[in-house]
């Protein structure tokens, strides 16, 4: 399990308002990756006070610290999750916009084979697919 943000933010010497410790909250349980308008819905159900500028200057902070990863996932929303997890790729359902988590070691080592053959050494990567729905009744 990866350190809390409120505790990443704190050890980068960031200070936590109340605001940015309700906004490290809901995204530390966060299961999807959420844009900046739903961590606002999310955090004023905690406290109707933070506004929208406040998630906005709290997650572009804790992006600059390392602290979060934003993705854009070609929705035209830019959305976060924690920056120290563990390696993993993404594929994203076009229709409903849910984004699934995976890790296949096929692909891993596959991109490492191809990055040898070029003559480099990968230091890291972003593997984003987009699918729509099999519809079994075509197939």
């Amino acid at each position: 399990m990866h350190q809390t943000i409120h505790a990443r933010a704190a050890a980068a010497g960031l200070r936590m308002t109340g605001p940015r410790r309700i906004i490290a909250q809901v995204l530390d349980a966060s299961s999807d990756h959420p844009d900046v308008e739903e961590l606002h819905r999310r955090a004023t159900t905690v406290d109707g006070r933070i506004s929208l500028a406040t998630v906005y200057r709290t997650v572009k902070l804790f992006e600059t610290e390392g602290i979060l990863e934003k993705h854009d996932f070609g929705d035209g929303r830019a959305r976060y999750e924690h920056a120290d997890g563990a390696h993993h790729d993404h594929l994203i359902d076009m229709t409903t916009g849910k984004v699934i988590e995976f890790v296949d070691p096929e692909i891993e080592a596959l991109q490492d084979k191809i990055a040898k053959r070029l003559g480099y050494r990968l230091q890291g990567h972003r593997l984003e697919l987009y699918g729509v729905p099999i519809n079994d009744k075509t197939s």
